[in-house]
Order: structure tokens, then C-alpha cells, then sequence
């Protein structure tokens, strides 16, 4: 089960979260839960250190 990258926590099948891959490495899939995502809390890749709202 995806993991949310802000928060941690496991999303779970028909949650409204995102996944996209990295804006500037594109080398990991990013995960954000709905609530995270609604709250705007940021997130960052740990392959490239890229962080995004």
C-alpha cells in the first residue's frame, strides 16, 4: 500500500490522493493523501531533495 510523502501515513484504495513523479527528477512517484494535498503541507523527494507545497 502507497505511503502519503507528507504525512506517512498508508493510503488506502478510493482515497482522493495524487501520485505523480518527481517535477524535477521525475525518478520517484510521489504520493499525497487528500488531506495533506487539501492543507497544501509540502512534501520533498528523496532522491533529488526537490520540496513542493
Amino acid at each position: 500500500m502507497p505511503r502519503c510523502f507528507c504525512c506517512n501515513r498508508p493510503i488506502p484504495p478510493g482515497d482522493l490522493a495524487v501520485r505523480f513523479p518527481c517535477p524535477n527528477c521525475g525518478k520517484i512517484i510521489i504520493w499525497r493523501c487528500s488531506t495533506c494535498r487539501s492543507l497544501s503541507r509540502p512534501y520533498k523527494c528523496p532522491v533529488c531533495g526537490f520540496a513542493g507545497p
